[in-house]
């Protein structure tokens, strides 16, 4: 039997819709997407239509998508269009990291998966690779708070290529580079030799290696199993079209006023991320927003192209 045969008897164990379950059986491109930015990302009713467009941009590439969520306590990989219109509208849907996995299914609770939740499940189901907007990182700050995103730990012991635009620049870049190195995740510029800033097309940190085509990013991940040893995820960090990126300029002078608005306004722990997220979206009149749809986009057609050329490994 093999390992998706086996998930329907298996109690809490992802659910396949049948269309990412055929084409895992028949060795054909899959890739995973989260779905928090559906329910908590973007305002309704855009955030269904783009979670139909990323979908549509895995198909356009000859890939299955499957779109990540937990839905009546059942962890579900591959959504069909009933599903995935009630992860957009539903306004009781929870946001799920990892460590809410197991109380979200054994409650019997629906909510839209973030990074380190939609990696999970998606490796757990097989799949290989995984697109996303960015990743959560070391905070600002760090010293005095400690807080760092839960992303990390969980892809330094996952098996998965996760295909982002770095991570947000509200973050600490560089510490967030030195703990990946530190937690053994390998970190791969697709055509640049800079970390991507998310808005930005370069936050202005170096990477170590740079590749330049899908067919390459299949190799490493050949390389990574042919070395075995610990699980590890690979991050293709992929820069957002430098036409499409947010003003640098803009950029930095918002960051900066929410920075202090921040300090200002004694706002900490879990509360600094929402609050900095939208100051730079008012503070920027929407132009974040838009910065990060087309690194979104970006990402899902790259990862496409990724799972496509693994799949014909």
């Amino acid at each position: 039997m093999s390992l998706t045969e086996s998930f329907d008897t298996a109690p809490y164990a992802p659910v396949l819709s049948p269309e990412v379950r055929a084409a895992l059986a028949a060795h054909r491109p899959v890739v995973a997407l989260e779905s928090t930015i559906i329910a908590h990302g973007l305002p309704r009713p855009r955030n269904l239509r783009v979670a139909e467009e990323l979908e549509g941009i895995v198909r356009s590439a000859g890939a299955v998508p499957a779109t990540i969520a937990v839905l009546d306590g059942s962890a579900r990989v591959g959504l069909d269009k009933d599903q995935l219109e009630r992860v957009a509208e539903d306004p009781a849907m929870r946001k799920l990291g990892h460590r809410d996995l197991a109380p979200a299914l054994a409650t019997g609770a629906s909510g839209a998966t973030t990074v380190s939740a939609s990696a999970f499940l998606a490796a757990r189901a097989g799949l290989r690779v995984f697109a996303t907007g960015g990743l959560g990182g070391v905070h600002r700050g760090w010293t005095e708070t400690q807080d760092e995103s839960a992303d990390l730990r969980l892809l330094a012991r996952t098996g998965i290529t996760v295909v982002c635009a770095g991570v947000k620049s509200i973050l600490d870049v560089p510490a967030t580079l030195q703990r990946l190195e530190t937690l053994g995740v390998g970190v791969l510029g697709y055509g640049t030799d800079r970390f991507p800033g998310f808005y930005l097309s370069s936050s202005g940190e170096p990477v170590d290696w740079t590749v330049r085509s899908p067919e390459e990013v299949a190799e490493v991940m050949a390389a990574q199993d042919a070395l075995g040893g610990p699980q590890a995820a690979l991050i293709v960090a992929n820069p957002v079209p430098h036409e499409q990126q947010l003003d640098p300029a803009l950029h930095d002078r918002v960051l900066a006023e929410a920075l202090a608005a921040c300090r200002e306004g004694g706002i900490t722990g879990q509360a600094v991320t929402p609050y900095l997220l939208g100051h730079l979206m008012r503070g920027t009149e929407g132009a974040s927003l838009e910065a990060n749809l087309a690194a979104v986009r970006g990402n899902v057609a790259l990862a496409a192209r990724i799972a496509t050329a693994w799949a014909a490994r």
